[in-house]
């Protein structure tokens, strides 16, 4: 049975449990009309999954990356999952803005990684 590198594994969890958690925080966008206490309900119960999958990812990426390192790509990832839920799931298309500045925030990431002399 292949192995994941431990590199990859965390990243992997992440973009996993970023699913789950914009579900979470956004899924219930589509229902404005449902009761607000059930819909808090549901999205903690969906945001239970997500720690199942982001503590363990954080604990053995820690063994790769840097707290710093992990957390930039949690919020990278997290860019990428929700502009792909907002295109697919909310319908609500993402402007040149929104390039530009999830391009800053790329940029950031760069410098995050890159390791100065």
């Amino acid at each position: 049975m292949p192995t994941v590198p431990p590199a990859v594994l965390p990243i992997l969890m992440l973009f996993g449990s970023n699913i789950f958690m914009t579900f979470a925080w956004y899924g219930h966008l589509k229902y404005k009309d449902h009761w607000l206490p059930a819909v808090i309900l549901v999205s903690w119960g969906i945001a239970f999954f997500e720690y199942w999958l982001a503590v363990p990812a954080n604990r053995w990426g820690s063994a790769v990356y840097s707290a710093a390192q992990l957390k930039t790509i949690q919020e990278v990832i997290t860019l990428i999952v929700f502009a792909g839920f907002s295109v697919l799931y909310l319908k609500q298309p993402l402007g040149w803005n929104h390039g530009l500045g999830f391009g800053f925030i790329a940029l950031g990431a760069y410098f995050i990684f890159h390791e100065w002399s």
